[in-house]
């Protein structure tokens, strides 16, 4: 598979439970040939929206592993690795290339605030060990890890180290990195309500969370935006932000399941310490999801659908 092919949607696909809080594969599949039928770029496995802080070990391997048998090679499947000790992460990573993945999404170390040195050397150390592509998922909104443009600067020696998740909330950051570094990195924005914005400031694809509800829709916008239909883009984007803003809460993960029940491309099963929506909170949630459904617009034709197999 051609490795540079770090453009376009991305899905962080949700990871499908069963009542009993089991590993769904069928349901997964489900997922994913929704987000393949309507053209996504790549599906991204096991991060923070697909409750990779549950999953074990061998169930996040079982899940790449049922994964890369059902896309079978039509885009990339991008495994993420989140961890707290480096010996730990390549592991990871060595296992993952084994079982055929097609890049690696690696976040800063848990639990431990890294100074710049210790994370640029934990991320040197990965891509030294393994021939995968990776992106760099820069996020310190959430995990306190900023890593800047020096640190940038220090990476750019490992040619593997192919892209970064932009989700610092900082739009201009697109435009420093693109200053600074050219497309060296493939930029994705990673914050669904700043992801249209992002687009028009250069960003070369979405990691997005809605699109696991809403894939059509999601594809629509990144595809207008590139082709310079901006209104177009804009139209959807105004029907869509109530939802896209569901992407930027602490429950996002319930808010987006709640969003599958309602499209059709997943279930509301979540993984404890996670619960159900419940009260007053759900019917909120449920009226946003539910007015969202209702208004559905209608797509340009020629702005969503299957894209060719990734060579």
């Amino acid at each position: 598979m051609n490795k540079d092919f770090w453009a376009g949607v991305f899905p962080a696909v949700t990871t499908k439970f069963t009542s009993e809080e089991e590993l769904d594969l069928v349901a997964c599949n489900k997922g994913i040939e929704a987000q393949l039928e309507a053209g996504v770029n790549g599906i991204v496995i096991g991060g923070s929206l697909g409750e990779a802080s549950t999953l074990t070990e061998d169930e996040k391997f079982a899940l790449l592993a049922e994964t890369v048998k059902t896309v079978a090679g039509r885009v990339p499947v991008i495994f993420s690795i989140a961890e707290q000790a480096t010996k730990v992460a390549l592991s990871h990573a060595k296992k993952a290339e084994e079982l055929g993945a097609s890049g690696l999404m690696v976040l800063p170390p848990l639990r431990y605030y890294a100074s710049a040195d210790e994370t640029v050397t934990y991320f040197a150390t990965i891509a030294k060990s393994t021939v995968l592509p990776i992106m760099i998922y820069n996020n310190p909104v959430d995990y306190k890890i900023h890593v800047t443009l020096d640190m940038f600067g220090e990476l750019e020696q490992y040619a593997n180290i192919a892209a970064v998740k932009e989700s610092t909330r900082d739009i201009s950051n697109i435009t420093r990195m693109l200053n600074r570094f050219g497309d060296r990195f493939k930029i994705f924005t990673g914050v669904d309500p700043l992801a249209l914005e992002s687009i028009v400031a250069g960003a070369h694809g979405w990691v997005a969370g809605l699109v696991d509800a809403f894939p059509k829709e999601t594809v629509a916008i990144f595809r207008l935006v590139k082709a310079g239909r901006i209104d177009e883009a804009i139209a959807i984007n105004r029907w869509f932000m109530p939802l896209l803003d569901l992407d930027i809460n602490a429950k996002l993960v319930q808010y987006i399941k709640l969003a599958e029940v309602a499209t059709g491309t997943g279930t509301e099963h979540v993984r404890a310490p996670r619960l159900k929506l419940t009260g007053a909170e759900r019917e909120q949630i449920l009226k946003v999801i539910n007015d969202g459904v209702a208004a559905r617009p209608a797509l340009p034709a020629d702005s969503w659908g299957v894209v060719e197999t990734v060579s």
